[in-house]
């Protein structure tokens, strides 16, 4: 009986709100609207950005021989789109709410951060529309931002990834101050913490492991002469490939880092 009574007691602690009141109820809208931005920003996006940073070589690709799998790509794209998708209908939701539920000031910086967030959204989607051409031995003119590394490129290379990270950053910020404001119950902040955790976890072992290949050899190889090798990679843990030519004269692959491929 008293273990029965111990269990029951820790049931009702995580069902409890943040603030331990036990009855709590949310406006249908509010609440809907705290479901899908955790779906777009907690789940969709950063799936989304894992897949294109560490995944560009897909598992079982016969690399440098196999060259610009777009699976990547694709699933990105994907994602992402879904994610604004979702975004845009979460915001619609609490387009008229003014209401300061909870903390005026954790509110109010919700409210903020939020807007911000849907900012950073356009700007990324306007952004990738104005990435440049891709150019290469599959275009008939070969020339092209990407192929060429041309300062067009080098831009958006450098603020796509960079607001994209800090985008992401912002959202979950948005999300504790979001829960605090709907004094959600606890068991919500537990779960997504384990899933923002195992995502952390996610993300260290397969930089480590050297996952994070140049974007640029995973389309064209790893030719020395190729015009983009003669650039740093950017971005944050980048990895790139040396070509290496033994006596036989065949062309051959190594990588910088263990654990590629």
């Amino acid at each position: 009986m008293r273990s029965a009574h111990i269990c029951a007691t820790m049931l009702d602690w995580w069902l409890a709100s943040l603030s331990g009141v036990t009855a709590h109820q949310l406006e249908s809208a509010l609440a809907w609207h705290g479901r899908l931005m955790v779906l777009a920003w907690s789940v969709l996006v950063p799936v989304a950005l894992l897949w294109a940073r560490y995944w560009k070589i897909a598992p079982r690709q016969d690399f440098p021989q196999v060259l610009d799998d777009k699976r990547w790509w694709h699933a990105h794209r994907g994602l992402q789109s879904l994610a604004a998708t979702v975004t845009v209908i979460a915001i619609a939701l609490v387009w008229r709410d003014t209401a300061a539920n909870g903390s005026w000031t954790v509110a109010r910086t919700h409210r903020w951060l939020g807007w911000a967030v849907g900012a950073a959204l356009c700007v990324q989607l306007a952004h990738g529309l104005m990435r440049g051409s891709k150019g290469g031995p599959t275009d008939l003119q070969m020339r092209g931002d990407h192929f060429d590394m041309t300062s067009r490129r080098i831009a958006f290379e450098r603020i796509h990834k960079a607001l994209g990270w800090l985008t992401l950053v912002a959202a979950w910020c948005a999300t504790l101050l979001g829960l605090w404001v709907a004094d959600a119950p606890r068991w919500m902040l537990a779960t997504l913490a384990l899933w923002w955790l195992l995502l952390l976890v996610l993300l260290a072992r397969w930089q480590r492991a050297g996952r994070c290949v140049d974007t640029y050899q995973t389309i064209w190889g790893t030719t020395a002469d190729l015009p983009g090798m003669a650039r740093v990679p950017i971005g944050w843990g980048v990895r790139r490939y040396t070509a290496l030519t033994p006596r036989d004269g065949d062309s051959h692959t190594t990588a910088q880092n263990k654990g590629i491929g």
